[in-house]
């Protein structure tokens, strides 16, 4: 298996006096939603379950990875299988990883996107095969004589799959071009600027987001083929990829094996198993992070001081006063 590496902008959490449960290393992915319930899960754990969090950022491929070879980062609070593709099939297999509870309970629904006001334009297109008939609706930002599909930045696996997805529909010969993003701000700022420009656009994206929630758009379909998923859609130098898409798939949180063998802290596993987020509640705390342009520790907070109808429910009543006084 190829090897990856993660990276490497981890932050220790806690203090010795936090033990608990011993140490934890938790992955926290870029986007908001991950963001946010990595640090929901820090919190709780730190503070509610004397547990040391050490936070270890990366993308999702090669975090995972990770995982599988290096049995590190311990835990995922919010990862899409699917997006993982062989990746996480191939340790999943190996007993290397595993789900150990629901992320968002709803799962989520990544695809290529179009914007509403398109949608409503031209009712007929609701494929991507569809959209791609018509690059003079979709103008690039940088060259408006080509159709563009703005895309996440590396390491996602949404961006492994769009870019063979790309390549098995052949698109630089049918007058598009691939538009690559940096990083997750700037991939939401190309779309809010074509967005508030009334340009038309394709991009590759996902839900629940709070972009989407702002900004309405249509997800694009395509059939799905399982098989071709695993053989190519999600390899990223798998050089024959066929026409092939996402399905609707759950968002879990993922653990080691070494993690799952743990038998010394069976509360914070009831916890893990129990705390899955709705897609509602996601939403509206990734509006309030886009609102106040907060970061994920600061939508922890905000979250465990406001939304506590939510997350008490996951936690016995000593664990929730813990948790609530920390949070004062």
């Amino acid at each position: 298996m190829q090897k990856f590496l993660i990276s490497t902008a981890a932050v220790l959490l806690g203090t010795a006096a936090n033990a608990e449960c011993g140490d934890i290393s938790m992955a926290v992915f870029s986007w908001q939603a991950a963001e946010a319930h990595a640090y929901v899960d820090q919190f709780i754990l730190t503070h509610g379950y004397g547990c040391n969090v050490e936070m270890v950022a990366g993308d999702t491929v090669p975090t995972v990875a990770s995982m599988v070879e290096k049995g590190q980062p311990d835990l995922v609070s919010e990862g899409n299988p699917g997006a993982m593709g062989a990746t996480y099939a191939d340790g999943l297999a190996e007993g290397r990883i595993g789900p150990i509870g629901p992320g968002i309970i709803e799962g989520s629904e990544s695809g290529w996107y179009i914007p509403q006001y398109v949608a409503d334009a031209h009712p007929d297109i609701k494929t991507v095969e569809d959209a791609v008939a018509h690059p003079e609706l979709f103008p690039a930002p940088e060259d408006a004589s080509k159709g563009g599909v703005i895309q996440g930045p590396q390491g996602w696996g949404d961006t492994v799959v769009t870019a063979q997805l790309y390549k098995a529909l052949d698109l630089d010969n049918k007058g598009f071009m691939l538009v690559p993003s940096g990083s997750a701000a700037a991939l939401d700022g190309a779309i809010v600027k074509a967005y508030e420009q009334k340009q038309g656009f394709i991009a590759a994206y996902w839900a629940p987001t709070s972009l989407l929630a702002q900004y309405p758009m249509l997800r694009l379909t395509m059939a799905h083929d399982a098989d071709e998923w695993t053989r190519c859609t999600t390899v990223q130098d798998c050089p024959d990829p066929k026409p092939n898409y996402w399905e609707s798939s759950p968002e879990l949180r993922i653990a080691t094996k070494a993690f799952m063998d743990r038998t010394d802290i069976p509360e914070v596993k009831d916890y893990l198993a129990n705390s899955g987020w709705t897609q509602a509640e996601v939403g509206k705390l990734m509006i309030w992070m886009t609102e106040n342009q907060a970061n994920g520790e600061d939508a922890a907070k905000w979250f465990i001081q406001n939304m506590p109808d939510v997350w008490t429910k996951w936690v016995p009543a000593d664990v929730a006063e813990k948790v609530k006084a920390a949070a004062m």
